[in-house]
């Protein structure tokens, strides 16, 4: 952990640099396992599943009974209900209607929003199966329409996933269930394989490694939702804040990962000091201790002189997760301009937005909150424009578009204006 007492400007960019990999360090080992299974599907799936999972498979896909006959805790099937009902009515609320306009006389233009067709999720496994995942990705999916849904996961070393992650994808309604995961899942879903099928676009958080096959699989043809690599927040505090509870936040994203960041920017010096004693005695607690720790190597703490240069950092930083606790509320989300997504007050830890508050988990790090927005019903979605132009109104704007073909030089645009109007002549 590293303390920094009211920073230059210019020193901002080195203090704040992630500590993920970039994907020049990983293009070698992406274009091999690319090609590969470019060339071989499944035996290349199969062999790289044996080298980094450490178990060798012959049928990646979990069987239909196993989805049917999943069974967890009680209690925590209905904490999942829960969390998918809270999900739904939030992403149910953003469903668009087409939009219609008359742009000039005899001349209707629209559009209307389809689902992607074929969509494949990247669910995180590993030390920590992320089921709630599943729900984030799952559940907009199903409300767009989505037609086939392919979701992947990494197996453990019994070969198996986690039966909370069957749950939650059985409450979708996804039905191919993939034990497959990393570099090699990615490339299935990009080019498809005997067992798996090839997909449109690709959605899902992950390590850095999954993170650049992502954007590497785009060069095939494949969209995918954001660049959305290990997990990353921020917390702005004032003199209202909580140190327990601030500790408790940085603590949640730091377990994520050894490449996890954490960062907290304050106005009170004296704020620091307590805020890393909670860490010290929360930390004792924390059955994923040893990866914490590793995490919190590289944990900012910045103080700053005042609300306005913090939001200045904010949206330099422009975390993945931003939590803020202020008596300038207001002021703060008038002025923050770049953040994946934000939790206000004392009483809004991230870990809700995680599970069960409602809003999309799926976020862009790395800095990409400046360009990118998180997951929600849209992603799963792409707009179809059309128009309609009656005898009028070619009539109406016939004119000016042949004169704008003409000065362009593209006589053929504009003999398709013209030969309508003498046409209409006639």
């Amino acid at each position: 952990m590293k303390t920094y007492l009211y920073p230059k400007k210019q020193e901002w960019k080195s203090i704040l640099q992630r500590p993920a990999k970039t994907q020049e360090e990983q293009i070698d080992v992406l274009q091999t396992i690319f090609k590969e299974i470019q060339q071989k599907g499944d035996v290349a799936v199969q062999k790289y599943t044996s080298l980094f999972d450490g178990i060798s498979l012959i049928d990646f896909r979990v069987a239909e009974t196993e989805i049917e006959n999943c069974k967890i805790e009680p209690a925590l099937e209905d904490a999942i209900k829960l969390a998918a009902c809270n999900i739904e009515k939030f992403h149910a609320a953003q469903q668009r209607k087409p939009i219609i306009v008359e742009t000039q006389p005899g001349v209707t233009c629209w559009m209307d929003f389809k689902a992607i067709e074929k969509v494949g999720l990247y669910i995180p496994g590993g030390t920590a199966p992320l089921f709630s995942t599943v729900l984030m990705l799952g559940i907009p999916a199903k409300l767009a329409g989505c037609k086939q849904v392919v979701l992947c996961t990494p197996p453990d070393k019994n070969g198996n996933i986690a039966p909370e992650i069957i749950f939650a994808a059985k409450l979708c309604g996804i039905q191919s269930i993939f034990k497959v995961g990393g570099i090699q899942a990615i490339a299935a879903m990009t080019f498809g394989t005997n067992s798996m099928l090839k997909v449109d676009k690709i959605f899902g958080p992950g390590n850095s490694y999954v993170t650049a096959a992502k954007q590497f699989a785009t060069q095939f043809g494949v969209a995918i939702d954001m660049p959305a690599g290990p997990s990353e927040v921020m917390v702005y505090a004032d003199e209202s804040a909580n140190a327990e509870f601030i500790a408790a936040d940085l603590l949640s994203q730091a377990e994520h990962g050894t490449d996890s960041q954490v960062v907290l920017v304050t106005n009170q010096k004296g704020l620091v000091k307590k805020v890393q004693q909670a860490i010290a005695e929360q930390l004792k607690l924390l059955p994923r201790k040893e990866i914490t720790k590793k995490a919190l190597e590289h944990a900012i703490f910045m103080v700053v002189e005042n609300d306005e240069i913090a939001v200045e950092i904010i949206n330099e930083y422009a975390p993945e997760h931003l939590i803020v606790c202020s008596t300038q509320e207001a002021w703060m989300i008038e002025n923050i301009q770049h953040a994946g997504s934000v939790f206000l007050g004392n009483y809004t830890p991230e870990s809700a937005g995680d599970y069960a508050s409602g809003t999309n988990h799926t976020l862009p790090t790395n800095g990409y909150a400046k360009n990118y927005n998180g997951v929600n019903l849209s992603s799963f979605q792409k707009s179809i424009t059309y128009q309609k132009i009656t005898s009028q109104g070619i009539k109406n704007i016939g004119n000016a578009v042949a004169l704008m073909a003409a000065a362009e030089g593209l006589t053929a645009h504009q003999n398709a204006i013209e030969i309508r109007l003498v046409n209409l002549k006639g």
